[in-house]
């Protein structure tokens, strides 16, 4: 090969990371703490321990400890698909005629097709160990809750999962691999909860939400003995558990002296993002490093570039905590797009912080102009890829071609969050012309932010 840097870097199972790294420890201005939504005061642990794992809650509240050390139960899974792959894209780059490097690290080689997986098995074992029977959840395209569905057959719990109801038509066959693993699969809003029933009498024919899913998946779990719920983005335990990406990339990319110029993610509630940079913000925070980082959300749900930063509810039906994001309201209904995992109303509230903080930028893309760069990325790399991953991938490939015009040679480097062999539905609209893009007017954002309750 005439290059030095192999097309794939894997890391032995030694160097698979032993610990998470909380990426609040280095934060100057740590993220807003939740607030209960009776009281207004910041949750306490007895707050959350009836809705979440009480280990669970511990990481959630745990500003201050810079690693977590990850359990040899949840490693030895891990080590069935990680450490996962640093891929350099040469057939792109060569495509694209850029003086730029680009690197991507692929999440899907497992089962549930995606990231998710890295938190999911976490969170089953924390279940498992404090003896629930189950755990409930929501899921938007579905990775999430295939994902779960997978950890919880893998420890032997029950697995209720509320499935956003557009994505719930859209995407059957992820449904039917929730079930091949044991899960039941509903899809929201339902019937069978208060707040299901709610949604529906108010937005009848609605294709749903991930905030309403939410409400769905946590009323279950307070009103069945022995069950606990659990979610795959936006808190701060899903970004730790997510952080073993950055950190394996960072390993890999010191191991061949590549530095990046560019850290690209797409950004629905935050996981994969905030698990791809949590290193390499580390570097930035302490000053060691610097270090361009870009979220990539759309142009449909656009809660970093046209969101407010203030404290809202994380779900439709008002029952969470509240937490300061930035957010389009938690009434706020997003089209119905197929790149259902980033269509949730609000953003991690770490990202949020180190965003309003300067630390990182954002731009929203059209759906359109995903599935373009989704199918130039396909053809040259060999890989489908997700319509959430290709978010990142739209702005990896216009940075490239910012540098061919310039004849800069930036290293970008971006997370490829999973596959898109399960939303072939997406990419037969694509094909045929039929896809459309939804930009919400000042008006839509403004209904929603109407519903911001009055804090601070």
């Amino acid at each position: 090969m005439k290059n030095e840097i192999p097309y794939k870097i894997y890391l032995s199972e030694s160097e698979l990371p032993n610990a998470w790294y909380n990426v609040r420890a280095d934060m100057k201005n740590k993220p807003a703490p939740l607030l209960n939504p009776g009281t207004g005061k910041p949750v306490t642990f007895d707050d959350l321990a009836h809705v979440f794992c009480d280990e669970l809650v511990k990481q959630e509240l745990d500003n201050d400890t810079a690693f977590i050390e990850i359990p040899e139960e949840i490693r030895n899974f891990y080590k069935m698909y990680r450490p996962s792959p640093l891929v350099r894209a040469y057939c792109l780059e060569e495509k694209l005629q850029t003086p730029a490097k680009i690197y991507y690290k692929f999440e899907g080689n497992n089962t549930s097709g995606s990231h998710k997986l890295n938190s999911a098995i976490a969170q089953a074992y924390y279940a498992k160990k404090q003896g629930l029977k189950g755990v409930t959840t929501e899921t938007g395209a579905g990775q999430w809750g295939t994902a779960l569905s997978m950890a919880c057959a893998y420890f032997g719990l029950d697995c209720k999962v509320f499935m956003v109801k557009v994505s719930y038509e859209q995407k059957p066959f992820r449904r039917e691999v929730m079930r091949t693993y044991g899960a039941s699969v509903t899809p929201s809003p339902s019937d069978s909860t208060e707040v299901g029933r709610k949604m529906l009498a108010e937005f009848p024919g609605t294709g749903g939400s991930l905030g309403c899913a939410i409400s769905e998946a946590v009323e279950a779990a307070v009103t069945h003995e022995g069950y606990r719920y659990v979610l795959g983005s936006v808190l701060n335990q899903v970004l730790l558990h997510q952080s073993v990406i950055g950190l394996e990339s960072k390993a890999a990319m010191d191991k061949y002296g590549i530095k990046p110029d560019i850290i690209i993610g797409c950004a629905g509630g935050g996981s994969n993002l905030g698990g791809l940079i949590s290193p390499f913000m580390g570097e930035k925070l302490r000053g060691e490093a610097d270090y361009r980082i870009i979220a990539v959300e759309p142009a449909s749900c656009p809660s970093f570039t046209r969101g407010r930063f203030a404290y809202d509810f994380c779900d439709t039906g008002k029952v969470c905590p509240l937490a300061k994001m930035y957010t389009l309201g938690s009434g706020f209904m997003p089209s119905p797009i197929h790149a259902g995992g980033l269509r949730y109303h609000g953003m991690s509230g770490i990202l949020s912080q180190l965003y309003d903080d300067g630390y990182m930028e954002a731009r929203s893309v059209t759906q359109t102009d995903v599935f373009e760069a989704a199918e130039q990325f396909a053809r040259c790399e060999g890989i489908l890829p997700a319509p959430e991953s290709s978010h990142a991938i739209r702005a990896a490939i216009d940075e490239a071609l910012k540098c061919r015009e310039t004849g800069e040679e930036k290293t970008i480097f971006f997370g490829l969050t999973g596959t898109g062999y399960f939303d072939m539905k997406a990419y037969e609209q694509y094909n045929n012309g039929t896809m459309t893009d939804y930009i919400p007017t000042d008006a839509d954002l403004e209904k929603g932010f109407a519903g911001l309750p009055k804090i601070g």
